[in-house]
């Protein structure tokens, strides 16, 4: 096979085959343990264009315009490419170095091009493989970048010859990049990527993710090493780990940084644990892509949802935001990634601004045995005619966006020698027992004593708000439901018990909306609502009775356009192509209802709206701590 493959033509190999290959060959359990998500071109670009390319080719557009100093000014540029370093400190097979090296390659040979026809000869490139830094942690890896960056120099070699008639002699082998093997994140980088007086150093690359409750005990340790001293950092993701180490690494310095990262650390709970670490520094972000999936050539493809931050030292310089295929240029991006200034949103047990608090609905800890298929409930009432009121209807996300219909044993106390007379009944409190019993949760033994009823049993008195916990975010709206009080909802299933219609009209709005995208946790690409981020963080003004009246009227033309289509589950009704005209229109005078409680003037866009909305956040959260 070896000579096979020697007789191949590997002239014109890609890196993004290269690392295909590292990824193809490496042990899928070790792959997972070190987290590795190899990176394909297209991403790479992402990181390296808004981080350092894009001003490089913008010197350079501005030195060929030159009417006089074009020759010093194409000069300068050729000597800060000749000093630049290019640092990824989880580079794995190196193909960020790869594609840096040779994007700087080609944007050297462009000046060459320029100055050959002012003064006719060239220097030879100045452009090292010693000027690429690299820390990973898999020796084989290692190996592979350094071979990887010798072979992309010979590749540039090549095509150099062949655009400008010259190029440097690659062999024999002489400075190779310079990758360590170790652990990023117990290793100094300022030891692995000195800072020179006078230099520039870019920081990048696609560090392993790993959620808190993936990290083994070394991940553990590696996270209790970089956030020594910190508070509740074992919340955060591991790579979390990079970004504060990257963080202190380009303070101060004549240097910044950008990774992939899935899109957890600037959502949810991880924003207020990571952020203000970064903040301390008297750092910015520079740029950042929003979410996004990816795709790649590598066996095993990462299926993630990504973004990428780039992180820099206060500049007046401009801040791109990337959503998708635009570039926005934006006075600053928050760590949400949205417009806006540096709020952070932290989780509150209690609402901000909305009468009632939202809840989680009534966990069971019955191992199932107290829910109730069609088929159980159907053949209770048929043999125990009595037994109805035991049964209660169960909506759970599943059951109220896509129709369908659960049932569950809703036992008082009061009823249980009444209902351990029904020998179905009895059996399954005896399962719901056992099931506690044997749990490692000592509070569920205590449970057992009680194995005829959920955990909690908290009900309505006369109606239900429901918010399911996770919705597409295809949807305009998330679909929320009012219930009757005695209809029973699972836990993690979000309720507000008894609220006033206005509130459900408020939570439907899109203001609400504009804030739950910017503020919640994500599963992948999906909404995963929070009451502790969503909900009771939410800022509301202080309505009238006149202004809580006008919503509740939205909110009843809502519920009668809902009404109006039957045959429709409220998926169906909630699709954003097959949304019913009359329902799409009363969530509109909604919305429009909705933003006069906050200004007169229409928001020209959900930027504004989430802008005004952290405002008025600050103005509530500083009233509430003077008391």
């Amino acid at each position: 096979m070896i000579i096979a493959s020697g007789e191949l033509n590997w002239s014109q190999i890609n890196p993004d085959i290269f690392g295909s290959m590292f990824q193809a060959v490496i042990d899928p359990e070790e792959r997972h343990n070190l987290g590795q998500h190899y990176t394909s071109v297209t991403n790479i670009m992402k990181v390296i264009e808004p981080l350092f390319l894009i001003d490089y080719k913008a010197d350079f557009t501005k030195a060929v315009g030159k009417k006089s100093g074009k020759k010093q000014a194409l000069n300068r540029l050729l000597n800060r490419i000749a000093k630049v370093k290019i640092f990824d400190p989880a580079c794995g097979s190196g193909n960020f170095l790869i594609i840096a090296y040779k994007e700087l390659r080609r944007l050297e040979m462009e000046v060459f091009a320029e100055l050959q026809t002012i003064e006719g000869t060239l220097p030879l490139s100045g452009v090292k493989v010693r000027q690429f830094y690299g820390i990973e942690i898999a020796d084989f890896a290692c190996e592979t970048a350094i071979l990887a960056l010798w072979l992309a120099e010979h590749q540039m070699n090549l095509e150099s010859k062949k655009v400008l008639g010259q190029a440097p002699v690659s062999l024999p082998l002489k400075e190779g990049a310079n990758v360590i093997c170790g652990n990023a994140t117990r290793v100094d980088w300022e030891g692995v990527c000195p800072k020179d007086e006078g230099g520039e150093i870019y920081v990048l690359g696609n560090p392993p993710y790993l959620g808190a409750r993936m990290q083994g005990g070394e991940h553990k340790d590696d996270m209790s090493s970089v956030f020594s001293g910190a508070k509740n950092y074992k919340k955060l993701d591991y790579i979390a780990a990079w970004f504060m180490k990257g963080a202190e690494y380009i303070k101060s310095f004549n240097a910044k940084c950008a990774f992939v990262s899935t899109n957890s650390i600037c959502q949810g709970e991880q924003v207020s644990l990571l952020w203000p670490h970064i903040y301390s520094k008297d750092l910015e972000v520079g740029f950042a892509h929003q979410s996004f999936k990816w795709s790649n050539n590598a066996q095993g493809n990462a299926g993630v949802t990504c973004i990428v931050v780039g992180l820099r030292n206060k500049s007046t310089a401009p801040i791109g935001l990337y959503v998708g295929s635009i570039v926005k240029t934006v006075l600053g991006i928050g760590p949400y990634l949205t417009c806006g200034g540096r709020t952070i949103v932290a989780s509150r047990n209690k609402s901000l601004s909305l009468p009632q608090n939202m809840v989680a609905g009534n966990k069971a800890c019955d191992g199932g045995n107290l829910f109730l298929s069609e088929s159980d409930k159907d053949y209770l009432l048929t043999a125990y005619p009595n037994c109805s009121k035991f049964i209660r209807k169960l909506t759970g996300g599943r059951e109220f966006l896509d129709g369908l219909t659960r049932w569950c044993l809703w036992i008082l106390d009061c009823d249980l020698d009444e209902a351990e007379a029904i020998p179905f009944i009895k059996d399954r409190i005896e399962l719901v027992r056992q099931t506690r019993l044997s749990s490692r949760d000592f509070a569920a033994h205590k449970m057992a004593l009680t194995a005829h009823k959920f955990r909690e049993q908290n009900m309505g008195a006369t109606n239900v708000l429901f918010v399911p916990q996770i919705s597409s975010e295809r949807r305009e709206y998330i679909p929320i439901g009012f219930f009757d009080p005695l209809t029973v909802v699972p836990a993690p299933h979000l309720v507000v018990y008894d609220p006033e219609p206005w509130v459900f009209g408020v939570v439907s709005s899109r203001t609400h909306m504009t804030w739950v995208r910017a503020t919640c946790g994500m599963l992948e690409t999906r909404i995963r609502y929070s009451s502790a981020l969503c909900y009771n963080t939410f800022p509301v003004p202080d309505l009238t009775e006149a202004q809580k009246q006008t919503i509740n009227m939205h909110v009843f033309e809502v519920l009668e356009e809902r009404e109006k289509h039957p045959e429709k589950t409220m998926a169906q009704l909630y699709d954003p192509d097959k949304m019913p005209d009359g329902l799409r229109e009363a969530h509109h005078q909604l919305d429009l209802a909705v933003d006069r409680l906050y200004r007169n003037k229409p928001f020209a866009s959900d930027e504004e709206r989430l802008e005004h909305l952290f405002k008025l956040y600050e103005v509530m959260i500083a009233k509430e701590k003077l008391g």
